[in-house]
């Protein structure tokens, strides 16, 4: 899974959303097939998954991070070289959903991100009263809000664990594998886990003072 020394093309995918709206419950069931109690992340989680598309196998290495607040103002920091957005939804969470939209459109609004592929994972799909696919393409503005980027929308359930592996499957096919260097692409990536983990260290003691 993009070891050193692979010749295994590897991509980047980030797992952005709202505080409790199940990124890394819906990471660890995709990779484990374990329901893994979790705490908010403060930072980011990072697996691997091995992907298989047109007979050619690559690896995805997939960032959840944390959607507190204060974690979100840091979420740019992740943009570069990523190869697809994949945003979680808590469905059956109706009173954050304008502040779910909000975040997914400025995160959307990056020059890094232009073009980049989106998945919407609409999580909680098990909870009554949640709201449907059509209601979150509605709500969201997701036809508006995606332009000409390829994008899809896919109900599940973190807990339960339906829909996961579809998202996967369809993740896998959507991504643009990085056509720069890939020492370019791992010092990159090694700036970035310096960067939000001085963030997160300072985020952790209560002394953020980034504006």
């Amino acid at each position: 899974m993009g070891q050193r020394g692979s010749t295994q093309p590897e991509a980047r995918v980030l797992i952005l959303g709202l505080d409790n709206a199940g990124k890394s419950t819906l990471l660890y069931k995709m990779k484990h097939d374990k329901l893994v109690g979790t705490v908010p992340t403060v930072g980011f989680n990072v697996e691997m998954f091995d992907v298989k598309r047109k007979k050619k196998n690559f690896a995805l290495t997939v960032w959840d991070v944390g959607g507190q607040a204060e974690m979100r103002r840091h979420w740019r920091s992740f943009h570069q070289d990523t190869a697809a957005v994949v945003f979680v939804v808590d469905s059956a969470d109706r009173a954050r959903a304008a502040e779910a939209k909000r975040e997914l459109e400025r995160t959307l609004r990056s020059e890094q991100l232009r073009g980049s592929p989106l998945a919407v994972l609409a999580n909680k799909q098990d909870v009554d009263g949640a709201m449907t696919v059509m209601e979150i393409i509605d709500e969201f503005n997701l036809r508006r809000i995606c332009g000409n980027r390829d994008w899809f929308i896919q109900p599940c359930s973190a807990s339960v664990g339906f829909g996961l592996a579809e998202a996967l499957t369809r993740i896998g096919h959507m991504v643009k594998l990085p056509s720069e260097s890939s020492a370019t692409m791992k010092e990159n990536i090694k700036d970035t886990v310096n960067y939000i983990r001085t963030k997160s260290d300072t985020l952790s003691t209560g002394n953020d003072a980034t504006p």
